[in-house]
């Protein structure tokens, strides 16, 4: 191979970014042709620029890294350094399959070490292996999880007034962003958090707390019906009649849940 390795990265966090973006500045054997900060964007630029290395984000709105994985042919696929805030548990899905990952916050050390691997396997072309191990855990969504079910979180403390109130997170209808905390609806009542959409997500359950638009998550439960809307967007309406916005990137998830396609 001649010539620097080609990077793209990916990530919805800009300090993230950032980050990478700096400690690749120091190695001349790798060249940064592009960044981005959703799925749907990652898709064009790795069909447009065709890096060899990316570092993908596995949480991002509209649509996560797996998702815009599962849009790519095996011949498509770069080597990927996974960048990831799940916990250990959920990690070993990635040591299983022989796939790298950063977890953050991760230091220069940790960054040097997962480079080096990805390189070594860009110089002896060993992108075949990498996409089928990243088939083999995109076919298993169960282990990617990590059996993370026993960990997501099962109640909310939260302010209501001058009051705090013990939430049992069964009972949450809906959630919608509030700058940098959220606001949480449950049986007509509005609830306030003091933490972002993106940390929440990562903490709740998406087989029943389901993300449907960057700044929107939902109980599938509580989901009456779904009406289309506008250029593949869609209206989901709730059993009281709250009217929420689905977003197309997220469309995909949903239907996985439901089970069914609308």
């Amino acid at each position: 191979m001649t010539g620097p390795i080609r990077a793209l990265i990916v990530d919805d966090e800009p300090a993230a970014r950032d980050t990478i973006r700096a400690l690749l500045a120091d190695d001349p054997e790798v060249m940064v042709v592009g960044e981005c900060g959703d799925g749907r964007s990652a898709l064009e630029l790795i069909r447009g620029a065709a890096p060899q290395l990316v570092f993908l984000d596995v949480q991002m709105p509209e649509m996560d890294g797996f998702a815009m994985l599962r849009h790519l042919a095996p011949s498509e696929l770069p080597v990927l350094v996974f960048t990831t805030a799940y916990d250990q548990y959920a990690l070993q899905a990635f040591e299983v399959h022989a796939l790298d990952y950063l977890l953050k916050p991760f230091d220069d050390e940790r960054f040097r070490e997962a480079l080096a691997r990805a390189k070594e396997r860009v110089r002896l072309g060993r992108v075949d292996a990498v996409s089928r191990q990243l088939r083999e855990l995109l076919d298993e969504p169960e282990h990617a999880a990590g059996d993370a079910r026993d960990r997501y979180l099962t109640r909310l403390v939260v302010r209501s007034g001058e009051r705090t109130v013990v939430l049992a997170v069964r009972d949450i209808d809906w959630v919608e962003a509030d700058g940098d905390a959220v606001r949480i609806h449950a049986a007509r009542a509005e609830y306030a958090l003091r933490q972002t959409m993106k940390d929440l997500e990562r903490r709740l359950d998406p087989s029943r707390l389901l993300r449907i638009h960057r700044s929107t998550i939902v109980n599938v439960e509580r989901i009456r019906e779904l009406q289309p809307y506008f250029r593949g967007e869609y209206v989901v309406i709730l059993h009281d009649g709250t009217r929420l916005k689905l977003s197309r990137g997220c469309r995909a998830r949903l239907e996985a849940v439901l089970g069914g396609r609308f």
